[in-house]
């Protein structure tokens, strides 16, 4: 009999938590992105890449999740949930290093530049990705870790 693990793949917890990485992760996106000139800096650059990488997977996790909600019945292939895993690390790994490098040039623009990098909403507008992209980012590792958990209890099932 497999465990049931809140925020493992195929709960609703982890639906929520996969619907808030894309909500986050979009919302980071169109901060960086909507009528700014992201692309003259290298650690905005890895923002918008890794968040590009990011919403396609969590919709699609998001979507097996649904699925697995609706019909009351997890898919947990071992080889899945190791995929996944895997994914959601390097993911939450290469966020948290996005996230990290747009807040640190965009603090260092505000403080130490002053007007002469970016006006105060543009440097606001930074500012307000990073912090989507760290909220992403934390619940990216959340769900890195919960099914981290699930994968030992599958493969003793093995």
């Amino acid at each position: 009999m497999e465990e049931e693990f809140p925020g493992s793949i195929g709960t609703s917890a982890s639906l929520a938590l996969r619907l808030g990485q894309t909500l986050f992760s979009v919302a980071s996106l169109l901060f960086m992105c909507v009528g700014v000139q992201f692309y003259a800096y290298t650690s905005f650059c890895f923002l918008v890449t890794i968040k590009g990488l990011m919403i396609p997977w969590s919709l699609t996790l998001a979507m097996v999740d649904a699925f697995s909600v609706f019909v009351k019945r997890p898919s947990r292939q071992v080889q899945m949930v190791a995929v996944i895993v895997i994914g959601d690390w390097i993911l939450s790994f290469l966020s948290l290093a996005a996230a990290c490098s747009t807040a640190s040039v965009s603090d260092f623009m505000v403080t130490e530049a002053g007007d002469s990098f970016c006006g105060g909403k543009l440097c606001n507008r930074y500012q307000l990705s990073a912090a989507m992209a760290c909220l992403s980012w934390s619940l990216s590792l959340a769900s890195a870790l919960f099914n981290l958990w699930l994968l030992p209890s599958l493969c003793s099932n093995f």
